[in-house]
């Protein structure tokens, strides 16, 4: 084989490796990127928490952002309080999600009282 020839073999190898090796994918909506499915599901979740407005039901709101990372239950006073957690930042790169992660959505008689840590911290202090 003569150079010029091992110079375009190895061109052809060279360009093949490259490529097998960066991939770019499009979503839905032609934007590219590579998150990763928690990375996705935390902007979801930020979207549709911001666009709350109190007394939605229970229900309204398991439509729209699905099974909660985590459920808490409490009477006081004669109210049924349910507090949902949904995972909205990443805060350590361990693989498991914690409270200090997601956004607390305050459910007083089933019907939307806040969101946030401070509704959560005034119910909790209450």
């Amino acid at each position: 084989m003569g150079n010029m020839q091992k110079l375009i073999v190895a061109a052809i190898i060279g360009s093949s490796l490259c490529l097998s090796g960066c991939v770019i994918s499009v979503d839905g909506d032609g934007k590219y990127g590579h998150n990763s499915d928690w990375q996705d599901k935390e902007q979801k979740n930020r979207g549709v928490i911001a666009k709350l407005e109190p007394d939605l039901s229970l229900h309204d709101i398991s439509m729209r952002l699905g099974t909660p990372d985590f459920n808490e239950y409490y009477e006081k006073a004669g109210d049924k309080f349910q507090i949902l957690f949904f995972r909205t930042q990443r805060i350590s790169g361990d693989g498991v999600t914690t409270k200090d992660e997601c956004t607390p959505l305050i459910f007083k008689n089933g019907l939307l009282a806040g969101w946030g840590d401070t509704a959560y911290s005034l119910i909790k202090n209450h």
